[in-house]
């Protein structure tokens, strides 16, 4: 047991050398996993004409994750409660600029691009992530 503790806080220490940008890449890699995941699964229970809808329910739920792992494990900021609401508002702002640049992107892919929904969110994730950095590192988690 104690070396699982001396191992856990060795990588725990490691993790916050790394750069934000990095940390952001794997956190964010983590939190599209998800984000895609219950996409590909209200999809799947929905059908591929209802991917909006699929979109959308994707996001709310999401969004918890995303905020608890890009504050403790990218940003790094502390506070009070009201600190922590504060900062859930300003990253629904984000969400929803990052919701509405993913919408549109996978609205472009499958209506004009004729693209399967799957394939075309799995892109308009990619799209959203250099957006998403610059919004939560200068506005949500702003120290």
């Amino acid at each position: 047991m104690k070396l699982f503790i001396k191992l856990f806080w060795m990588v725990w220490n490691f993790w916050f050398t790394l750069p934000d940008k990095i940390r952001f890449l794997l956190v964010g890699g983590f939190n599209a996993t998800v984000q895609y995941a219950l996409f590909a699964l209200f999809l799947w229970i929905s059908g591929v004409e209802h991917y909006q809808i699929a979109l959308i329910l994707s996001w709310i739920i999401s969004s918890v994750s995303s905020f608890v792992t890009q504050k403790v494990f990218v940003f790094c900021t502390k506070g009070k409660l009201k600190d922590w609401i504060k900062e859930y508002s300003k990253c629904c702002g984000v969400w929803l600029v990052a919701y509405f640049i993913n919408a549109g992107v996978l609205d472009i892919l499958v209506k004009f691009g004729s693209l399967n929904p799957y394939y075309a969110q799995i892109i308009a994730i990619v799209c959203t992530t250099v957006s998403s950095y610059i919004l939560f590192k200068y506005f949500a988690f702003k120290k």
